[in-house]
């Protein structure tokens, strides 16, 4: 009976450590993005900016913050809103964290203040700091 509740203690001991290594190791993976669908969408955004088209601004930069926001959910981040997904990514995802937080911010300042006009380098330059952000990540 002693040897049979070893050899039971004992399984149940390395099957434990198996699921907890299992556990540790899917949590520290990398996530793995389709580049191509990623560089395509990127491409789209990058291209329905115009000049001449002051709609278009607006529209690039909130679809640019989309792509952006897709990426952190695909990577298994989680929170309410893309600022919570922001804040879990932590500094060292970002090569420049604060001019991400302030595209975000244009895109909130498009999105809820009625109004508000952007200008096309604003646009073009939130866009550069989105591409900045999906290449850092690994997207794009």
């Amino acid at each position: 009976m002693d040897a049979s509740f070893i050899a039971l203690f004992g399984s149940i001991l390395v099957v434990g450590i198996l699921v907890f290594v299992a556990i540790i190791l899917t949590g520290k993976r990398k996530y793995t993005f389709n580049k191509l669908e990623y560089q395509t969408d990127f491409l789209a955004i990058e291209n329905s900016l115009t000049k001449e088209n002051p709609q278009s601004y607006n529209m690039s930069v909130v679809e640019g913050d989309k792509l952006l926001d897709k990426a952190l959910l695909e990577m298994g981040l989680s929170g309410r809103t893309m600022g919570e997904r922001l804040k879990k990514c932590g500094k060292e995802k970002f090569s420049q964290t604060n001019a991400v937080w302030n595209a975000h911010k244009l895109r909130n300042q498009i999105a809820h203040e009625p109004g508000f006009k952007l200008e096309y380098h604003q646009a073009k330059h939130a866009l550069a700091i989105y591409k900045q952000a999906l290449r850092d990540l690994g997207a794009i």
